[in-house]
C-alpha cells in the first residue's frame, strides 16, 4: 500500500497542487483532476484541496482485505494528526487499483466488508471508540470510530448512478464527524450543505434523496452512494470489545 500526501511543503505539483511525491500515483492524479472540475458538487473536497489537505492512500484490490491492517494503521494516524490540528476540510483518501464491483450492490457489499474488518482491527488493538456518536447503524447518531474519532464514510465507484460518485476506481473517502460539528458551531453547515445540494442538482437533474441532515437519521445509509429503501438493513457487524486473554481474531 502507497501513501501519498498533498502538502504545502514540497516543491511537487499536480496542477496548482502541493504533492507530497513527486511520482504520485495516477490515481491520485486523477482524483485531483476530477475533484478540480468546475461541475464537481462537493465544495468540501474542493476545500480539502485548496488547503492542501488531502491523504491519499494507493490500495491494491478493492474485493480483497489486503490492505486493511495498513489502512487501519493511517486511520489511527489521521485521526490523532487531527487531534493536533483540527483545521477543516482535511480527508483521508483511499483510492484502488482493481477490484471494481460488478453494480452498485457489489461495491455496497465490499465497501461493509472493509468497514467491519476495519472496526474490528480498531476494537481489538484497544483504540477507544468516540463516545460522542453512536456504533448503532440505527441509531440517527451513528458514526464509525477509528483512533478515537468518529468518520462519515463516502464510496466512489465507475458503476455508480450518481454521477458525484462515479469515480474510475473503487475508493473510500473518510471525513472527520468532528468536522461537521465545527461548522455547526460556527453556523456554516446549512449553507455548505445547500451549496452542494444545488451544485449535485445542477450535475444529475435531480437532489441526491440519500443526503440527510445528520442525526435525522443514521448516516450509514448514504456511505455507499446507492439509494437504498426505507427498510434497509445496514450491513454493518457491531464494534465488539476483545475478551480479556481472547486469541487474536482480528486479522
Amino acid at each position: 500500500m502507497s501513501e501519498y500526501e498533498i502538502t504545502r511543503d514540497r516543491e511537487s505539483h499536480i496542477g496548482n497542487q502541493h504533492v507530497e511525491n513527486s511520482k504520485i500515483h495516477p490515481l491520485a492524479k486523477s482524483f485531483v483532476e476530477w475533484v478540480n472540475d468546475a461541475t464537481f458538487p462537493c465544495v468540501g473536497a474542493k476545500s480539502a484541496l485548496a488547503k492542501s489537505q488531502i491523504r491519499f492512500i494507493i490500495g491494491r484490490d478493492f474485493a480483497s482485505a489486503w490492505d486493511d491492517l495498513s489502512l487501519h494503521q493511517s486511520l489511527v494516524e489521521f485521526a490523532k494528526h487531527y487531534g493536533e490540528n483540527k483545521a477543516l476540510f482535511q480527508s483521508l483518501v483511499v483510492l484502488y487499483e482493481m477490484g471494481i464491483p460488478r453494480d452498485e450492490e457489489a461495491f455496497e457489499r465490499q465497501m461493509w466488508d472493509h468497514i467491519n474488518s476495519l472496526t474490528k482491527k480498531d476494537a481489538w488493538l484497544g483504540q477507544p471508540a468516540d463516545d460522542r456518536v453512536s456504533s448503532d447503524p440505527d441509531d440517527p447518531h451513528f458514526s464509525l470510530s477509528f483512533g478515537g474519532e468518529a468518520f462519515f464514510v463516502v464510496g466512489l465507484h465507475p458503476k455508480a448512478s450518481r454521477p458525484a460518485r462515479q469515480f474510475i476506481a473503487p475508493a473510500m473517502v473518510f471525513n472527520l464527524h468532528d468536522q461537521f460539528e465545527q461548522l455547526r458551531d460556527q453556523q456554516r453547515y446549512d449553507k455548505l450543505r445547500e451549496a452542494i445540494l444545488s451544485r449535485d442538482e445542477k450535475l444529475a437533474g435531480s437532489r441526491n434523496p440519500m443526503l440527510a441532515r445528520h442525526g435525522s437519521v443514521s448516516e450509514a445509509r448514504q456511505y455507499s452512494g446507492r439509494v437504498v429503501a426505507n427498510d434497509w438493513q445496514c450491513p454493518f457487524a457491531g464494534r465488539k470489545e476483545p475478551k480479556k486473554n481472547g486469541r487474536n481474531s482480528a486479522f
